[in-house]
Protein backbone atom coordinates (compact mmCIF):
# COMPACT_ATOMS: atom_id res chain seq x y z
CA UNK A 1 0.00 0.00 0.00
CA UNK A 2 0.49 3.56 -0.71
CA UNK A 3 2.76 4.97 2.30
CA UNK A 4 1.57 8.73 3.00
CA UNK A 5 4.59 11.21 3.53
CA UNK A 6 4.48 12.53 7.18
CA UNK A 7 4.54 16.29 8.07
CA UNK A 8 7.77 18.20 8.75
CA UNK A 9 8.45 18.03 12.39
CA UNK A 10 11.04 20.61 13.59
CA UNK A 11 11.63 19.62 17.04
CA UNK A 12 10.54 22.26 18.63
CA UNK A 13 11.05 23.28 22.56
CA UNK A 14 9.00 20.03 24.61
CA UNK A 15 8.54 22.57 27.34
CA UNK A 16 6.54 24.90 24.96
CA UNK A 17 4.96 22.28 23.15
CA UNK A 18 3.48 20.84 26.56
CA UNK A 19 2.02 24.13 27.21
CA UNK A 20 0.10 24.11 23.80
CA UNK A 21 -0.78 20.56 24.41
CA UNK A 22 -2.42 21.31 28.08
CA UNK A 23 -3.78 24.35 26.01
CA UNK A 24 -5.06 22.45 23.50
CA UNK A 25 -6.52 19.24 25.84
CA UNK A 26 -8.57 22.03 27.58
CA UNK A 27 -9.98 23.40 24.35
CA UNK A 28 -10.78 20.24 23.01
CA UNK A 29 -13.20 19.65 25.84
CA UNK A 30 -15.72 21.92 24.30
CA UNK A 31 -15.89 19.31 21.62
CA UNK A 32 -16.67 16.77 24.07
CA UNK A 33 -19.42 18.78 25.74
CA UNK A 34 -21.01 19.19 22.95
CA UNK A 35 -20.78 15.19 21.76
CA UNK A 36 -21.89 14.23 25.34
CA UNK A 37 -24.78 16.88 25.19
CA UNK A 38 -26.02 16.36 21.35
CA UNK A 39 -24.39 13.06 19.72
CA UNK A 40 -26.81 9.88 20.57
CA UNK A 41 -24.66 7.87 23.52
CA UNK A 42 -22.86 4.79 22.33
CA UNK A 43 -21.19 2.54 24.22
CA UNK A 44 -17.58 2.95 25.72
CA UNK A 45 -18.18 6.50 25.60
CA UNK A 46 -17.07 6.13 21.55
CA UNK A 47 -19.90 9.16 21.25
CA UNK A 48 -17.31 11.61 22.23
CA UNK A 49 -14.54 10.69 20.29
CA UNK A 50 -13.05 13.01 17.53
CA UNK A 51 -11.90 12.42 14.19
CA UNK A 52 -8.71 14.03 12.29
CA UNK A 53 -9.50 16.52 9.27
CA UNK A 54 -6.20 16.52 7.58
CA UNK A 55 -7.02 19.13 5.14
CA UNK A 56 -8.08 21.67 7.95
CA UNK A 57 -6.50 20.59 11.09
CA UNK A 58 -8.69 19.87 13.03
CA UNK A 59 -10.17 17.48 15.62
CA UNK A 60 -13.85 16.89 14.87
CA UNK A 61 -16.99 15.64 16.97
CA UNK A 62 -19.08 12.80 14.78
CA UNK A 63 -21.86 13.92 13.11
CA UNK A 64 -25.47 14.86 14.15
CA UNK A 65 -27.90 16.28 11.71
CA UNK A 66 -25.38 17.80 9.50
CA UNK A 67 -24.15 19.53 12.57
CA UNK A 68 -20.36 18.91 13.92
CA UNK A 69 -17.99 20.81 16.13
CA UNK A 70 -14.54 21.12 15.18
CA UNK A 71 -11.17 22.32 16.74
CA UNK A 72 -8.45 23.76 14.79
CA UNK A 73 -5.46 22.63 16.15
CA UNK A 74 -3.44 25.45 14.46
CA UNK A 75 -4.78 28.35 15.58
CA UNK A 76 -7.20 27.13 18.28
CA UNK A 77 -10.14 28.12 17.03
CA UNK A 78 -13.76 26.05 16.74
CA UNK A 79 -16.00 25.85 13.68
CA UNK A 80 -19.52 24.51 14.10
CA UNK A 81 -20.45 23.15 10.13
CA UNK A 82 -24.11 23.11 9.77
CA UNK A 83 -25.18 21.84 6.31
CA UNK A 84 -23.79 24.22 3.72
CA UNK A 85 -22.98 26.81 6.40
CA UNK A 86 -20.05 27.43 8.62
CA UNK A 87 -19.23 29.66 11.99
CA UNK A 88 -15.75 29.60 13.69
CA UNK A 89 -13.73 31.77 16.10
CA UNK A 90 -10.94 31.84 18.12
CA UNK A 91 -10.20 31.13 21.75
CA UNK A 92 -7.12 33.35 21.54
CA UNK A 93 -7.20 35.63 24.45
CA UNK A 94 -10.65 34.08 25.64
CA UNK A 95 -11.46 32.72 28.82
CA UNK A 96 -13.28 29.24 28.90
CA UNK A 97 -16.63 31.29 30.02
CA UNK A 98 -16.28 33.56 27.56
CA UNK A 99 -15.97 30.26 25.27
CA UNK A 100 -19.07 29.00 26.66
CA UNK A 101 -20.86 32.24 26.15
CA UNK A 102 -20.09 32.32 22.26
CA UNK A 103 -20.51 28.50 21.60
CA UNK A 104 -23.77 28.76 23.27
CA UNK A 105 -24.73 31.69 21.24
CA UNK A 106 -24.14 29.41 18.31
CA UNK A 107 -25.45 26.61 19.05
CA UNK A 108 -29.22 28.18 20.10
CA UNK A 109 -29.37 29.56 17.09
CA UNK A 110 -29.22 26.06 15.36
CA UNK A 111 -32.25 25.02 18.27
CA UNK A 112 -30.21 23.39 20.48
CA UNK A 113 -30.07 23.90 24.52
CA UNK A 114 -26.60 25.74 25.52
CA UNK A 115 -27.45 24.71 29.35
CA UNK A 116 -26.49 20.95 28.16
CA UNK A 117 -22.77 22.10 27.69
CA UNK A 118 -22.44 22.75 31.54
CA UNK A 119 -22.97 19.03 32.45
CA UNK A 120 -19.90 17.95 34.78
CA UNK A 121 -18.04 16.11 32.68
CA UNK A 122 -17.03 12.42 34.18
CA UNK A 123 -13.09 12.39 34.29
CA UNK A 124 -10.44 14.87 35.49
CA UNK A 125 -8.10 16.44 32.85
CA UNK A 126 -4.52 17.59 33.55
CA UNK A 127 -4.53 21.41 35.73
CA UNK A 128 -4.06 24.75 33.81
CA UNK A 129 -4.45 28.16 34.68
CA UNK A 130 -7.16 28.08 32.12
CA UNK A 131 -9.32 26.24 34.99
CA UNK A 132 -9.08 29.06 36.91
CA UNK A 133 -10.54 31.84 33.99
CA UNK A 134 -6.48 32.00 32.30
CA UNK A 135 -6.82 33.32 29.11
CA UNK A 136 -6.14 30.86 25.87
CA UNK A 137 -2.50 32.10 23.75
CA UNK A 138 -3.11 30.98 20.27
CA UNK A 139 -0.84 33.78 18.83
CA UNK A 140 1.88 33.25 21.38
CA UNK A 141 2.08 29.44 20.52
CA UNK A 142 1.45 29.83 16.93
CA UNK A 143 4.89 27.68 15.76
CA UNK A 144 4.18 25.19 18.51
CA UNK A 145 0.59 24.33 17.87
CA UNK A 146 1.55 23.95 13.97
CA UNK A 147 4.05 21.51 15.38
CA UNK A 148 1.56 19.63 18.06
CA UNK A 149 -1.07 19.76 14.47
CA UNK A 150 1.71 18.02 12.53
CA UNK A 151 2.28 15.87 15.42
CA UNK A 152 -1.59 14.37 15.22
CA UNK A 153 -1.65 13.99 11.00
CA UNK A 154 1.11 12.33 11.15
CA UNK A 155 0.12 9.76 13.90
CA UNK A 156 -3.08 9.62 12.22
CA UNK A 157 -1.31 8.86 9.23
CA UNK A 158 0.76 5.76 10.57
CA UNK A 159 -1.73 4.66 12.69
CA UNK A 160 -4.12 4.37 9.62
CA UNK A 161 -1.81 1.96 8.26
CA UNK A 162 -1.62 -0.26 11.10
CA UNK A 163 -5.43 -0.38 10.47
CA UNK A 164 -5.04 -0.96 7.27
CA UNK A 165 -2.66 -3.68 7.73
CA UNK A 166 -4.48 -5.29 10.99
CA UNK A 167 -7.82 -5.33 8.55
CA UNK A 168 -6.15 -6.69 5.58
CA UNK A 169 -4.79 -9.70 8.33
CA UNK A 170 -8.81 -10.48 9.16
CA UNK A 171 -8.58 -8.69 12.48
CA UNK A 172 -11.17 -6.52 13.32
CA UNK A 173 -9.76 -2.70 14.21
CA UNK A 174 -11.47 0.29 15.25
CA UNK A 175 -11.04 3.67 13.35
CA UNK A 176 -8.28 6.07 14.03
CA UNK A 177 -9.66 8.07 16.84
CA UNK A 178 -8.56 10.95 19.08
CA UNK A 179 -10.16 10.47 23.00
CA UNK A 180 -11.11 13.55 24.82
CA UNK A 181 -9.86 12.20 27.93
CA UNK A 182 -6.44 11.35 27.47
CA UNK A 183 -6.35 13.29 24.28
CA UNK A 184 -4.77 10.33 22.49
CA UNK A 185 -5.03 9.17 19.07
CA UNK A 186 -5.19 5.50 19.07
CA UNK A 187 -6.57 2.53 16.61
CA UNK A 188 -8.09 -1.07 18.77
CA UNK A 189 -7.02 -4.24 17.23
CA UNK A 190 -9.23 -7.15 18.32
CA UNK A 191 -7.10 -10.65 18.12
CA UNK A 192 -11.17 -12.80 18.36
CA UNK A 193 -14.33 -12.46 18.65
CA UNK A 194 -16.66 -11.57 21.87
CA UNK A 195 -17.11 -8.64 24.58
CA UNK A 196 -14.36 -6.25 23.34
CA UNK A 197 -13.76 -4.97 27.10
CA UNK A 198 -12.60 -8.47 27.60
CA UNK A 199 -10.83 -9.95 24.24
CA UNK A 200 -7.56 -10.08 24.07
CA UNK A 201 -6.82 -6.95 21.94
CA UNK A 202 -3.52 -4.50 20.68
CA UNK A 203 -4.30 -0.69 20.95
CA UNK A 204 -1.92 1.02 19.08
CA UNK A 205 -1.65 4.51 19.46
CA UNK A 206 -0.01 8.03 20.06
CA UNK A 207 0.05 10.88 22.63
CA UNK A 208 1.07 14.23 22.80
CA UNK A 209 2.16 14.35 26.35
CA UNK A 210 0.86 13.65 29.46
CA UNK A 211 2.17 12.49 33.04
CA UNK A 212 4.15 9.58 32.20
CA UNK A 213 5.96 11.53 29.53
CA UNK A 214 6.57 14.97 29.03
CA UNK A 215 6.45 14.96 25.18
CA UNK A 216 4.84 12.74 22.52
CA UNK A 217 5.15 9.54 21.79
CA UNK A 218 3.76 6.15 20.12
CA UNK A 219 2.75 3.54 21.72
CA UNK A 220 1.64 -0.30 21.31
CA UNK A 221 -0.52 -2.29 24.24
CA UNK A 222 -1.44 -5.52 24.61
CA UNK A 223 -4.37 -7.02 26.64
CA UNK A 224 -4.57 -8.27 28.83
CA UNK A 225 -0.89 -7.59 29.83
CA UNK A 226 1.40 -9.99 29.56
CA UNK A 227 4.10 -11.50 31.87
CA UNK A 228 7.10 -9.29 31.27
CA UNK A 229 9.38 -12.53 30.75
CA UNK A 230 7.08 -12.53 27.15
CA UNK A 231 8.18 -9.17 26.06
CA UNK A 232 11.07 -9.39 23.34
CA UNK A 233 13.38 -6.38 23.04
CA UNK A 234 12.36 -3.86 20.39
CA UNK A 235 14.62 -2.53 17.59
CA UNK A 236 13.26 0.99 18.78
CA UNK A 237 11.51 2.63 22.04
CA UNK A 238 11.55 -0.07 25.28
CA UNK A 239 8.68 -1.52 27.34
CA UNK A 240 6.73 0.68 30.01
CA UNK A 241 5.69 -1.22 32.76
CA UNK A 242 4.96 1.26 35.06
CA UNK A 243 1.07 1.57 35.64
CA UNK A 244 0.20 0.03 32.23
CA UNK A 245 2.49 -2.41 29.72
CA UNK A 246 2.98 -0.23 26.65
CA UNK A 247 5.98 0.03 23.78
CA UNK A 248 6.94 3.26 24.04
CA UNK A 249 8.73 5.87 21.58
CA UNK A 250 9.26 9.02 22.87
CA UNK A 251 9.58 11.92 20.47
CA UNK A 252 13.20 13.02 21.67
CA UNK A 253 13.84 9.42 20.24
CA UNK A 254 12.33 10.14 16.98
CA UNK A 255 13.46 13.24 16.00
CA UNK A 256 17.20 12.00 16.68
CA UNK A 257 16.72 9.78 13.66
CA UNK A 258 17.41 10.42 10.30
CA UNK A 259 13.99 9.44 8.33
CA UNK A 260 11.30 9.98 11.71
CA UNK A 261 8.37 8.47 9.26
CA UNK A 262 10.64 5.34 8.93
CA UNK A 263 11.53 5.04 12.38
CA UNK A 264 8.02 5.83 13.98
CA UNK A 265 6.40 3.24 11.83
CA UNK A 266 9.31 0.25 12.33
CA UNK A 267 8.63 0.67 15.82
CA UNK A 268 5.04 0.28 15.28
CA UNK A 269 5.10 -2.82 12.89
CA UNK A 270 7.63 -4.42 15.56
CA UNK A 271 6.09 -3.43 18.65
CA UNK A 272 2.66 -4.47 16.98
CA UNK A 273 4.20 -7.99 16.04
CA UNK A 274 5.86 -8.37 19.81
CA UNK A 275 2.64 -7.41 21.50
CA UNK A 276 0.53 -10.27 18.76
CA UNK A 277 3.07 -12.83 19.80
CA UNK A 278 3.10 -12.07 23.54
CA UNK A 279 -0.51 -12.84 23.40
CA UNK A 280 -0.83 -15.73 21.32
Amino acid sequence: MARAAWRLIRGVDFARLREARLQAHHAVQWLARAARAFVPPQPDDRHTNLGWDDETNCLITQPRDDLDLGLRLTDLKLVLAAESMQVSFTLDGRTDADTRLRLGDLLAAHDLDPGRLDAKLPYEIPDHALARAGTYDAGGLADVLSELAAWFANADRSLGRIREQMVARGHAASPVRTWPHHFDMATLVLLEGGNAEHARSVNAGFSPGDENYEEPYFYVSPYPYPDPAKLPPLPLGHWHRQGFTAAVLPASKIVATADRQAASETFLDAAVAAAMRALS
